[in-house]
């Protein structure tokens, strides 16, 4: 059973949970889960990777409550059921795949995941890769909810496939982002029950979830008052900087 290693919450330990929790926030509240993963790969620097999946499963589906509400029926109705079908599945798959895998392992995903969207992103803000304008076809979309879902219970980063998939279909902002904040309000819901008998949730990590529970609101709140205010670019253009660190990062320690 992973996360049971006691958490000697430490003031850069807090500061760094404070940092990556609002940052998870407000990634929610400008553009719904597509980068909102960032928090996972921050914290399992310095936490076991059980630690971290733990610990923000359950910040994340506060930040989902938060976004409904301000997002309410802006999403897309079509997508958003066939994401969360195959979200379904993805999360059944993943959860005997993470049974026998170790942690470096883990590791070593949660980082490939995080280089691989920032080298797509660059790749198609260089013209290299060009996503083009395709109708809702049921059979990409379902492939897509089971990548997602797969994903996201091991790593938090299902929003990378979904974000390509919505850029695909020509969403503007705002339905982009409710349509992730509904598809994955109900994938994190479907991962509560087996992150519980996995030992993914501890007492450490239910006192750090109300810790750090207003520091999440708080990031949604400004990241949705932002939605209209921050360039897309300066803002992303951030984030891959800081996905690209921490992937790296996570790749050196999982083979050291």
């Amino acid at each position: 059973m992973r996360g049971t290693k006691i958490i000697e919450i430490t003031l850069s330990l807090a500061l760094l949970l404070c940092g990556a929790v609002f940052l998870a926030g407000v990634s929610k509240g400008v553009f719904g889960s597509g980068v909102a993963f960032i928090s996972t790969p921050i914290l399992a620097l310095v936490l076991e990777p059980a630690q971290a999946l733990g610990i923000m499963l359950p910040l994340l589906m506060l930040a989902d409550v938060v976004s409904l509400k301000l997002y309410w029926k802006r999403w897309d109705l079509n997508h958003s059921r066939i994401l969360i079908a195959g979200g379904a599945g993805g999360v059944i798959i993943a959860i005997l795949f993470y049974q026998v895998v170790s942690s470096d392992i883990l590791r070593m995903l949660i980082g490939g995941v995080s280089l691989s969207f920032v080298s797509f992103q660059i790749l198609r803000h260089l013209g290299v890769v060009k996503l083009r304008r395709q109708g809702a076809r049921k059979g990409v979309g379902l492939m897509v909810g089971l990548l997602a879902g797969f994903t996201s219970f091991v790593s938090h980063a299902g929003g990378p496939p979904v974000a390509m998939f919505l850029l695909s279909q020509g969403v503007n902002k705002t339905v982009y982002q409710a349509t992730t904040v509904i598809s994955f309000f109900a994938i994190n819901i479907f991962k509560v029950v087996p992150y519980a008998f996995l030992g993914l949730f501890t007492l450490d990590t239910l006192k750090i979830n109300l810790l750090m529970a207003p520091v999440m609101v708080l990031g949604t709140l400004v990241g949705a008052l932002a939605h209209r205010i921050i360039p897309e670019r300066l803002y992303f253009g951030f984030s891959y900087v800081l996905l690209g660190i921490t992937g790296i990062k996570l790749f050196w320690d999982a083979l050291t």
